[in-house]
């Protein structure tokens, strides 16, 4: 018995490697899947996928259903039918938890901590000004070195700081290291709103002159701020214009050449040669509009005044209104630079440190919507700040109306500091789309055209524009926009090589975008989509003919791929080195949003969000046919240590085991799910 049992070992281990040697065939030719050496494949997971599949295909066909196969991780819950969803979009019904769910428990007045005496509301306070009480409550420090106190030689948290125990005393008051605290020492972060400002947007009493006279020139000023301007002319010479027809000159009621109009049911009042050029004073009458023609005399005039020969009519190009002075106008070279794209959510300021200091040359901020910026939202003007070693930096704006996107450039042209304004037309969420913002601007040139030259003509720096190959897949038109972007004035425009349709779907078209660059030119034309390789980036650079490119998704898998293209190398980074730079996220995190709970929670949400692409990375080791693709997913594998397993697991519960380890446990009633959902990956 025990020379058959001993026999039948080696044919069960013969068979089991023979399933494993198919199975490995399989995974690995099948397409759409990345190549990865067998010896580093997963095959407790891949055994048990592959069952599941056998089994999900032989129930379906028994029940007559398609086949459906479940993805690899399991944030995606079947449906009522027990049918995998497909991964596509956004996770629009994820948990969200307040800041305030994940702040202390008893918190401490800011007030109070800053001077015991200073709290104006005293005992009606909603916070403690209890130390014991506070000191009682709060969770264990989460380390013995304070990255901000370290930085700086003091920490604003004080006692409420995570890491409190190295800069406090017996008395738990805050130590200062005067080797290397400076009271006089500039903030390392600019473009904070002034108080005054952000009060002034909230009552909407925010003088807008210089946008305000280019809306006049096209009939775009609301009746609120022509009643305001003391250079408009008077109430009773108001007239209705329907504001479904074209813009008409229509009977006047009052003497002289004033002239009223009203355009999408706001009451205008312009006067003829009042309204004059916004920088270099060059004067233009109502008639002189971009893009509009001159009205025709009203029929009620016997015998209106004949036209000079000398007098501009019709179209107006742009040698006639609204020029900069070349001096007032910033130069800035785009060309053979490496642009990090404006990424909402993950795009924030430590992640562009994190990428700046692995050779990104260009950054910008996340999108801001243009309407919140105006009503002095701290939410919104958080996303335009910028870290010192941001040397080429802009802010992306987001918006559909001249007058709002004039106002906001006024403002931001006198408020901030920027070395350009991007326009973000390439925006395909809903949200934006529907309210006439992001992809759908394109399809509206005379409200486009009015939006660019009214930014132009408000900023000393220069506009560039984000956009895609238009809305539909098989309808691209930014081959024709762009000759017009670039006769409009716009400095650079960066073309995602897909339409909102496909959203982040198939591969960009890098032939369409080489098109658009020919149309472009002598504007600098960057192109944008799938580059996760130096050897994308030559390829693309080289058959093209683009100024430059910019790295947005790549630079979320590999943030060392600005790297990568400067060296012309293939950078097999460690696990160690890596967690290094989740590392240095946790610290400019906490120099950003605060060392204390509520931005050590911050913190962990934007890491795990950044966590959620950097996944996907597979190490230059593992792969058998290296460079990796960026549309290809990879099967079940280990790593060639722990860390390295780790930071390729597709789990949520793993990621938050990876913030654990540099910013301390998550509260009990922590919950994560990412953003964004992976797509390619299922």
């Amino acid at each position: 018995m025990e020379q058959e049992g001993g026999a039948e070992a080696p044919t069960v281990a013969k068979e089991t490697s023979q399933v494993e040697k198919e199975l490995a065939e399989s995974v690995l030719n099948a397409p759409g899947v990345l190549r990865i050496k067998k010896e580093f494949l997963d095959w407790n997971k891949l055994l048990k996928t592959h069952h599941n599949q056998s089994s999900t295909e032989g129930g379906s066909q028994a029940s007559g259903e398609s086949d459906k196969t479940s993805p690899q991780d399991e944030t995606e819950p079947p449906n009522k039918k027990g049918k995998w969803k497909k991964a596509k979009g956004q996770n629009k019904r994820r948990p969200h938890q307040k800041p305030s769910e994940l702040c202390d428990a008893v918190r401490l007045c800011p007030s109070f901590l800053k001077d015991p005496d200073s709290c104006k509301f005293g005992d009606r306070c909603r916070f403690s000004h209890s130390v014991e009480e506070y000191l009682a409550n709060k969770p264990a420090d989460i380390g013995d070195r304070c990255y901000v106190y370290d930085t700086h030689g003091r920490c604003p948290f004080g006692i409420t700081c995570r890491f409190a125990k190295c800069h406090t005393d017996d008395q738990n008051q805050n130590v200062v290291n005067p080797a290397v605290y400076s009271p006089e020492a500039k903030p390392t972060t600019s473009n904070q709103i002034p108080k005054d400002i952000q009060t002034s947007l909230r009552k909407k009493q925010f003088k807008f002159p210089k946008s305000d006279q280019y809306l006049r020139a096209i009939g775009k000023l609301s009746t609120a701020q022509a009643s305001s301007d003391d250079n408009v002319g008077n109430k009773s010479s108001e007239a209705k214009v329907n504001p479904r027809t074209p813009l008409e000159s229509r009977d006047d009621e009052g003497s002289g050449n004033n002239s009223a109009t009203v355009v999408n049911d706001v009451q205008l009042n312009t006067q003829d040669g009042e309204v004059s050029n916004i920088r270099n004073g060059n004067d233009f009458s109502t008639q002189e509009v971009q893009g509009c023609e001159a009205p025709s005399p009203p029929s009620n005039v016997e015998n209106p005044v004949p036209m000079d020969a000398n007098t501009p009519s019709g179209s107006v190009t742009d040698e006639d209104a609204i020029k900069l002075i070349p001096r007032e106008r910033k130069k800035l070279e785009f060309a053979d630079k490496l642009y990090l794209a404006p990424l909402t959510t993950v795009g924030n300021l430590p992640f562009r440190r994190v990428c700046k200091g692995l050779g990104a040359d260009i950054t910008c901020g996340e999108m801001a919507m243009a309407s919140n910026l105006l009503q002095g939202q701290s939410s919104e003007w958080a996303l335009l700040k910028r870290h010192q070693s941001e040397d080429i930096f802009g802010v992306q704006i987001c918006g559909s109306h001249p007058e709002v996107m004039s106002h906001v450039s006024e403002l931001l042209n006198d408020t901030i500091s920027v070395d350009f304004v991007d326009v973000n037309v390439g925006c395909p969420i809903d949200l934006v789309f529907k309210r006439g913002g992001g992809c759908a601007l394109m399809g509206r040139l005379t409200k486009f055209e009015q939006v660019v030259k009214g930014m132009i003509g408000m900023l000393d720096v220069p506009l560039t524009v984000k956009m895609r190959t238009g809305i539909y897949e098989e309808k691209p038109f930014a081959y024709r926009v762009v000759p017009h972007l670039r006769d409009w004035g716009v400095s650079l425009v960066t073309l995602h090589g897909r339409s909102r349709e496909q959203r982040y779907t198939k591969l960009a078209d890098w032939d369409y975008i080489s098109e658009c660059a020919k149309a472009a030119s002598p504007m600098p034309l960057f192109g944008n989509g799938d580059i996760l390789s130096f050897e994308d980036a030559n390829r693309h650079r080289q058959s093209t003919g683009v100024a430059g490119l910019m790295m947005a998704r790549g630079a979320l898998i590999k943030p060392w791929i600005f790297t990568e293209i400067k060296e012309q190398r293939h950078w097999d980074i460690s696990s160690h080195e890596r967690f290094q730079m989740l590392k240095d996220f946790s610290n400019y995190g906490l120099e950003h949003w605060g060392s204390d709970t509520q931005g050590v929670e911050k913190t962990r949400r934007f890491m795990l969000e950044w966590l959620s692409f950097l996944f996907r990375y597979v190490p230059v080791g593992v792969l058998e046919q290296p460079p990796q693709k960026i549309n290809l997913r990879p099967p079940y594998f280990v790593g060639r240590d722990d860390l390295e397993t780790l930071m390729a697991s597709g789990n949520c519960a793993d990621w938050v085991r990876l913030s654990e380890m540099l910013l301390g446990s998550a509260p009990a009633n922590f919950n994560f799910l990412p953003k964004h959902k992976a797509n390619s990956y299922r």
